[in-house]
């Protein structure tokens, strides 16, 4: 049930191939519609989901798609063959609109040898291919920014950002955008809300991420598209202005990063 309408909204990160939507996915994409949402970006953690995300496509023309190697996905398994893998999907799909998601987590996993080659050669195929990355960043935020400043020009978006304002400084200074999700909206997400300020206008966007941390207040629940609509409301208030605002500036931020078609 839908409970927040703000025409126009984009979601730049979801996963909804996930399996806590297999039953009730059409219902899902009515919520989305209802709030608002016109275009998603469909993430990609490991290459063998792109077929099925494809699909997905097929049926909800308004998502758009990445492909790429989550650094927790990295393991031993990278290789050139699965870099080639990932060039050929996106070289294969004209909906492919990013790479990624990719990028480094020292949180969960040490490998991080192997999550910054893996990362270093994403970057790689985005930049041959004129497309941005998306990036996953948790307790790597130093080690994301030597490896964006020696990989020289990247487009791409912090995604799920969750640093603090100095970090936040970083990625801006290096042209990145910066996308908040329902983390924002948390009572003990004092820092990362102080860095709702530091990003400028036009390298803001917003995201669900979902099936993952459904914002207040749907804190607790499964997170969809719709609530992206929650987001919006949320950073609008920490900057102090409408939600109208921020739903057309982040809907065209996404537009011009990911060179994501008009919508009516």
């Amino acid at each position: 049930m839908v409970t927040l309408r703000l025409p126009g909204l984009i979601d730049t990160h979801v996963h909804i191939n996930y399996e806590n939507f297999r039953a009730d996915l059409d219902a899902v994409a009515a919520n989305w519609r209802a709030a608002g949402v016109v275009q998603l970006v469909h993430a990609c953690v490991k290459p063998e989901e792109f077929p099925g995300m494809q699909a997905l496509a097929d049926r909800y023309p308004e998502l758009a798609l990445a492909v790429g190697l989550h650094p927790l996905d990295v393991g031993e398994r990278w290789n050139a063959a699965l870099a080639e893998q990932i060039r050929d999907y996106a070289r294969s799909d004209r909906r492919v609109v990013a790479i990624g998601e990719t990028g480094l987590d020292f949180f969960k996993a040490d490998n991080p040898e192997a999550q910054e080659e893996a990362f270093r050669t994403q970057i790689a195929v985005a930049r041959e291919l004129d497309l941005p990355v998306i990036i996953h960043c948790r307790d790597a935020a130093l080690a994301t920014r030597r490896i964006l400043e020696a990989a020289g020009p990247v487009r791409g978006v912090m995604h799920c950002w969750g640093g603090t304002p100095e970090e936040t400084g970083w990625f801006v200074d290096l042209g990145m955008y910066v996308s908040f999700s329902g983390i924002v909206t948390f009572k003990n997400a004092q820092l990362l809300q102080q860095a709702v300020s530091v990003v400028p206008d036009e390298l803001l966007l917003i995201e669900t991420d979902c099936p993952f941390l459904a914002p207040v207040p749907k804190r607790g629940k499964r997170n969809e598209p719709a609530y992206v609509a929650h987001v919006a409301e949320k950073v609008a208030e920490l900057r102090s202005r409408s939600v109208e605002e921020i739903v057309e500036l982040t809907a065209r931020n996404a537009r011009t990063l990911f060179r994501l078609p008009a919508t009516s």
